[in-house]
């Protein structure tokens, strides 16, 4: 672990010292902050609530699906809890989606739809970057920059087909995973028993539960939006450091922030979401200061302020499971939720 933050900080570091060539940026940058536009600064903290209360509602729209009912405060509170988690804890993304999964089981939802609707989510969201992903690269390849990036677009295009069609038929997903499972006991000998049977019955129930094509295209917008929701942030802490935004590649900035901080590195991506971050804007036209200063005040909102309140959502979440202050969902069969 401790490896895995050195190489991404050293990664990051190597990136802006690449791009700076020296501390005076820095110092730049940072008496932007002492001039900050709070109205625009507003808007960015209003952006990233309206993202994390929108996860929030997805999830219970997903799980309504599979036939569990769980409130959006609570769902909210996870989706906070959960951010930190995968902000700061190496094994993402199987650490944050098992303590999603245990948060929805102890609410009262299934193990097949506990494990479906993270299952789903995931594609969704994958769908949803790829799409904002292509879009970025398509402004970028019409701008003056001269960027040259059609294989993206193709691997984008790609990965779209891709997950789409695993979107609309997860049989084929859920079916290959547990062929995985299986391969896995026959090498391994894990797991025995009872817990492979039980693994299975899941992987099953889950292909059960149903998801209409309509219900797929309205969970890939909703997936979208909240991408958009994040964009928008980045786009407000350039208002609020007074800079100018370089339209032909911002999107394309956001997209690949977003895409290396999911990378198996470093937790959160810290150190190389900021360099690469901060590269992407000034190779499309940001001045350096205040590229970094957008940069700094982008990553305070969207990471380490979403640490702080995160870990603080699960000491509430688990004070409330020492307490017995569990949520009673109404949880109905999956086979008769409707799809609306």
């Amino acid at each position: 672990m401790i490896i895995r933050y050195a190489v991404g900080i050293g990664l990051g570091v190597f990136i802006l010292f690449l791009l700076v060539g020296q501390r005076g940026q820095f110092t730049g940058a940072l008496r932007h902050l002492d001039h900050l536009n709070y109205a625009w600064e507003s808007g960015a903290v209003l952006a990233e609530v309206l993202s994390i209360v929108g996860y929030g509602y997805l999830q219970k729209r997903v799980l309504h699906w599979s036939g569990a009912e769980i409130s959006l405060a609570a769902l909210t509170l996870v989706s906070l809890a959960n951010n930190a988690i995968a902000y700061s804890v190496p094994g993402e993304p199987a650490v944050s989606s098992a303590y999603r999964y245990r948060f929805f089981r102890r609410h009262g939802a299934s193990g097949a739809s506990a494990g479906w609707t993270i299952l789903t989510i995931l594609i969704a969201q994958a769908i949803g970057m790829s799409l904002l992903l292509l879009v970025g690269v398509l402004v970028a390849l019409s701008g003056s920059s001269g960027v040259h990036a059609r294989g993206t677009v193709i691997v984008g295009l790609f990965v779209v087909v891709i997950a789409g069609v695993l979107l609309i038929r997860r049989d084929l997903l859920l079916r290959f995973l547990g062929l995985i499972v299986r391969l896995g006991r026959r090498v391994t000998g894990h797991p025995r028993g009872d817990v492979m049977e039980r693994i299975e019955s899941t992987l099953q129930r889950m292909r059960d539960i149903p998801l209409s094509n309509g219900a797929a295209l309205r969970l890939v917008i909703m997936a979208t939006v909240l991408w958009l929701m994040d964009f928008l942030i980045l786009v407000c802490c350039f208002g609020a450091v007074h800079g100018t935004i370089p339209w032909s590649g911002v999107l394309l900035a956001f997209g690949v922030s977003q895409i290396v901080a999911s990378l198996p590195i470093i937790p959160g991506g810290l150190g190389i979401v900021e360099g690469s971050l901060a590269v992407i804007l000034v190779a499309y036209g940001a001045k350096k200061v205040p590229a970094l200063a957008v940069v700094l005040v982008y990553r305070l909102l969207t990471f380490w302020l979403v640490i702080v309140v995160g870990w603080i959502s699960i000491g509430v979440i688990e004070w409330r499971v020492r307490h017995g202050v569990n949520a009673e969902p109404l949880e109905t069969s999956a086979l008769s939720a409707t799809e609306n």
